[in-house]
């Protein structure tokens, strides 16, 4: 929906609207509404505000800076306050561990004041150190793809394959989406060399959302805690009367 058509139905159900935000979205078409508070399908009084994140126009355009000898941990800092991307974690033999050496963009080295549109990545290549370091597999399992890639990079991992179920179809779909199979997984412990990756499936479907599939098993277990409850209290009436 463009921001007229917006406009449009909002003034036609007595609400008003105040946009936001706007993210350059590439595969979006420009000007559609991506995101809202509160959620469609929420009740809300007459002349409520309504709050909109539309796709830019336009792709804004944003100074690379020099993220060289800085620290993993800072160069992320770095690169999010200029409103940029972390891409690849690429770790290289260096006796300085989790130092970045040098930064790359579709491949090939960038320049620090190359001009690139806000939201682009940059690949980093870091310092392994001289041992085989390895950290643990973090639990994913949940979250949307921005917030799974966070969580991997801060242990300095990188996301691998990202699959797509079927249903997700828009941007809106896609960034809705959430990872609720991931490999390796959490549970049995597994650990990997830094820099290795980690595979994700994504959804929008909340019957497989952890929190869900939780619910559902402790709905399952309920009935035979009861039982067991009973049995109990028949075992000490037995016992004592």
């Amino acid at each position: 929906m463009t921001e007229q058509q917006l406009q449009h139905l909002i003034q036609s159900e007595d609400l008003r609207y105040t946009i936001i935000d706007s993210v350059y979205i590439d595969n979006a078409p420009k000007g559609i509404v991506v995101d809202q508070t509160p959620r469609p399908g929420e009740k809300v009084k007459k002349n409520r505000n309504i709050f909109f994140t539309i796709n830019a126009w336009g792709e804004e355009q944003i100074v690379v800076p020099n993220l060289t000898d800085y620290s993993l941990r800072n160069a992320q800092e770095i690169l999010e306050s200029y409103g940029l991307k972390v891409g690849e974690l690429i770790y290289i033999p260096s006796e300085y561990t989790n130092l970045v050496l040098g930064q790359h963009h579709d491949g090939k080295p960038i320049e620090p004041g190359t001009l690139l549109r806000k939201g682009a990545t940059i690949d980093l290549l870091v310092g392994r150190g001289l041992s085989n370091e390895t950290t643990a597999v973090p639990n994913l399992m949940g979250m949307k793809l921005e917030e799974a890639k966070k969580i991997a990079q801060s242990v300095y991992l990188n996301l691998g394959a990202i699959v797509y179920a079927d249903t997700i179809e828009t941007a809106i779909d896609s960034l809705n989406a959430f990872v609720w199979r991931q490999n390796p997984p959490t549970a049995k412990g597994y650990v990997l060399n830094l820099g290795a990756s980690i595979d994700v499936w994504l959804s929008t479907d909340f019957a497989l959302h952890p929190d869900t599939i939780e619910a559902r098993e402790a709905e399952m277990e309920q009935p035979l805690n009861e039982e067991e409850t009973d049995k109990e209290s028949d075992a000490y009436e037995d016992e004592f009367f």
